[in-house]
């Protein structure tokens, strides 16, 4: 894949084995600059192997990822500090206070005035009353805040975001959208984002890119899809890829959404990748 110059993240052939286990399969995708990109699979399709290895945790066992410019594999230095990264799956350290672990990562990120920054983000995430509470006697919804808030400390220009509204109430998980969707558009950040919540990713994203298996079956817009699929939202486009309907499991090898195993829907148009 030839990398755009407008692209934030370029990904050519990238690959990740684990002994006998392909967890990423020579997967290419760019994320052009200033938008937010899904990566939606279930379980075990590799999004989680493909996040780590775009923050530089993990070493490809092949292939190429350039970041803000930057190879990874030679100069992941030069962009570490334009990027951050959330999920409600990795906890901070659980016997210092929340404003202790903001302070730490505000000092390794080399902030100028980290209680500045802190007090903004509390204040815009409503994480004030619990800044001095131990973060392990957080609640879910409460830690998954806290979570964000050190992802956007350094005001990143590349923002990776696993599950951002996992445990939080419709109400707040509505709020942590629409302060995503104004996050990107008033910095001109990109967002990389994995997350089961379809409707989430309608709102949020330019693009989707959709795995399996390691690897990428199919990508698009998110409304693009559900019309080539067509099915009614983008819970139903994803149901059919992770279920592989495509193959067709009902008589004449059609399956039951009514697409042949050639990827040909009842009306002769074709579905899928």
């Amino acid at each position: 894949m030839t990398e755009t110059p407008s692209a934030a993240v370029s990904v050519a052939g990238l690959t990740k084995r684990f002994d006998t286990v392909v967890a990423v399969d020579a997967i290419d995708f760019q994320v052009p600059r200033g938008s937010t990109t899904a990566l939606l699979g279930g379980n075990g399709a590799g999004k989680t192997t493909t996040i780590a290895m775009l923050l530089g945790l993990l070493l490809p066992t092949a292939g190429r990822i350039s970041i803000l410019g930057a190879d990874m594999l030679r100069h992941r230095y030069r962009v570490l500090g334009r990027m951050n990264f959330s999920s409600p799956y990795v906890d901070l350290p659980r016997r210092i206070s929340v404003r202790e672990n903001l302070n730490i990562y505000a000092n390794l990120y080399g902030l100028a005035d980290p209680a500045r920054r802190i007090a903004a983000l509390a204040a815009d995430l409503d994480i004030e009353r619990f800044l001095a509470r131990p973060t392990g006697d957080l609640s879910a919804g409460q830690k998954t805040r806290v979570a964000l808030a050190k992802a956007l400390l350094n005001e990143p220009d590349l923002l990776l975001l696993d599950e951002p509204t996992a445990s939080l109430d419709p109400d707040t998980g509505d709020w942590v959208r629409g302060y995503l969707e104004a996050y990107r558009k008033g910095s001109g950040a990109t967002i990389v984002l994995a997350s089961h919540n379809m409707a989430e990713v309608e709102r949020l994203c330019d693009q989707v890119l959709m795995m399996r298996g390691g690897r990428i079956v199919d990508r698009g817009a998110p409304g693009d899809m559900v019309r080539r699929y067509g099915r009614a939202n983008l819970e139903e486009v994803f149901l059919d890829i992770a279920r592989d309907r495509r193959r067709g499991d009902g008589p004449d090898g059609v399956g039951p959404d009514g697409v042949g195993p050639d990827g040909v829907g009842p009306d002769g148009a074709e579905v899928g990748p």
